[in-house]
């Protein structure tokens, strides 16, 4: 088994720290890569080695492979983790890293391109006998055609790019009479996001639950299931508020989705560690959607839920280790919440925004766990996703595990910048996410804005009267009693 000794991590932010903290406890060297944006950045800092690979849009540097190739071979990096977005999911990117005797820590690039591109994904899960959403088996590029095809399926259809993922290309169409107009936005959308504006048509099912399941794979062929996250809680098809396990799902539904998730990556021969999402509709019927070949952003609470180091074990299958466990060794303990913390305006639509940190309180205490990229003082541009970081908490149960986080976004305080925490809130608070009776709907059915500009509001009058009573307390003396054997707590008064 080859031993890895250095890993250059092709990636910024909270993910790379979160390798590189990894690889730290391993015993292995890390080099980050930066680009102008990030000479600062928490994960250069926390590196052994740090080279600079380019001007600030990721075009010029974090997607530029012949840079990032360039310093593995020059930091004698025998090993390259890819994190997630960036080149995490480039097929042709993984076999120019194997092609220089170098370790791609991720799956092989036949599995990468098969899953990546989501129509033949599809096919290949047809022909694995893997229940799919109801749609095109392959991409769709003429209108005419695909409005049969749209007739054929019924209305109301999703219309998603073919490649790539995060909510782009993706339209919902309610009625036949807007199905040319939303066909071409996201063909436009496809077009300029992945360079393909192939798309593909799916059946659009009522009250759909996003469910995902976390695999491992090693080279030996061994797959296992780690459970699922429920990621229905998203705005702009992109996910905020993640959990371990669904509340939906009973074991016996559990059991027969997780082994659907590694009959689909047995189907590509796969290993390391990949998401199979899928739909579940108001009938808990079960749908394959994609396959992510790469670590998830919301990895963190599957980790909080089985006690297994996700990126370690990536580690151990790049180096050809055999999963240290059976399907029958994994256990649940417990219930683990992910809030995502974006740099956006929630009462303007969840709009992107820049600035400076100027404050910055992390959320500590028991269950607690939080992965950052960010420090105070540090400038938030306009280059990257907007993400900070991901405030985790763990519980015995659910409610729990909704009442740590509760008391933990309470806590968190990032100021100069305007954050996704006040939405956060208003989920953890809304009784459809504390019974668990909602779905991907979730924003569109609840959320008004109106609500976090009230509750700001009272926030800002609760302090204003906290500043009163403290002005108020500062015009009186402390004084201290002698002590007559008791404890000095117990003799301090205030005096007016």
């Amino acid at each position: 088994m080859r031993k890895i000794k250095k890993v250059l991590i092709a990636n910024r932010g909270e993910i790379a720290v979160r390798v590189i903290r990894a690889c730290h406890e391993l015993g292995i060297e890390t080099v980050a890569v930066f680009s102008d944006a990030d000479r600062l950045a928490k994960h250069v800092k926390l590196a052994d080695y740090a080279y600079y690979i380019g001007e600030s849009p990721s075009s010029k540097s974090y997607l530029v492979a012949d840079k990032i190739l360039k310093v593995a071979q020059e930091s004698k990096a025998d090993a390259i983790h890819p994190g997630y977005g960036f080149m995490s999911e480039n097929g042709e990117f993984a076999d120019l890293v194997r092609s220089l005797g170098i370790a791609f820590i991720g799956p092989s690039s036949y599995a990468m391109k098969a899953m990546g591109n989501k129509t033949s994904a599809r096919e290949l899960m047809i022909k694995a006998g893997v229940p799919v959403v109801p749609g095109t088996e392959s991409g769709i590029t003429d209108i005419e055609e695909a409005k049969v095809v749209a007739d054929e399926i019924g209305y109301p259809i999703l219309i998603k790019a073919a490649s790539g993922g995060g909510g782009k290309g993706m339209r919902v169409v309610e009625q036949k009479e807007d199905f040319e107009k939303m066909m071409r936005m996201a063909q436009s959308e496809a077009g300029s996001s992945f360079g393909d504006s192939t798309v593909y048509i799916e059946k659009y099912l009522e009250k759909p639950r996003h469910i995902e399941f976390q695999i491992l794979g090693d080279q030996q062929g061994n797959v296992v299931y780690l459970g699922e996250r429920e990621c229905s809680i998203q705005r702009r098809h992109q996910k905020v508020v993640e959990e371990a396990l669904s509340a939906v799902l009973t074991p016996e539904l559990r059991k027969k989705m997780g082994e659907m998730a590694v009959k689909s990556a047995k189907a590509v021969g796969y290993y390391n560690a990949g998401t199979i999402e899928c739909l579940i509709d108001k009938d808990l019927n079960y749908y394959f959607l994609e396959m992510n070949t790469r670590l998830q952003v919301e990895h963190p609470v599957t980790e909080m839920v089985t006690g297994i180091d996700l990126v370690k074990e990536q580690i151990n299958i790049a180096e050809g280790g055999e999963l240290p466990f059976t399907q029958e060794d994994i256990k649940f303990n417990g219930h683990a919440i992910e809030c995502r913390i974006y740099a956006e305006d929630c009462v303007n639509n969840f709009a992107p925004s820049i600035g400076k940190i100027t404050s910055l309180i992390p959320a500590d205490g028991f269950g607690i766990r939080e992965d950052s990229g960010i420090y105070q003082g540090q400038e938030v541009s306009v280059y990257y996703d907007p993400m900070l970081s991901k405030l985790c908490a763990w519980g015995r149960d659910r409610n729990e595990a909704i009442a740590r986080m509760k008391r933990a976004l309470d806590e968190y305080e990032i100021r100069g910048v305007n954050t996704t925490i006040p939405f956060c809130r208003f989920v953890l608070n809304h009784e459809a996410f504390v019974s668990g009776d909602f779905d991907t709907h979730f924003v569109k059915n609840y959320f008004d804005p109106k609500y976090l500009t009230e509750i700001g509001e009272e926030e800002e009058n609760a302090l204003i009267a906290g500043a009163a009573a403290f002005s108020e307390l500062k015009t009186k003396k402390i004084v201290n009693i002698p002590n007559n054997g008791q404890s000095n707590w117990k003799l301090k008064r205030i005096k007016n």
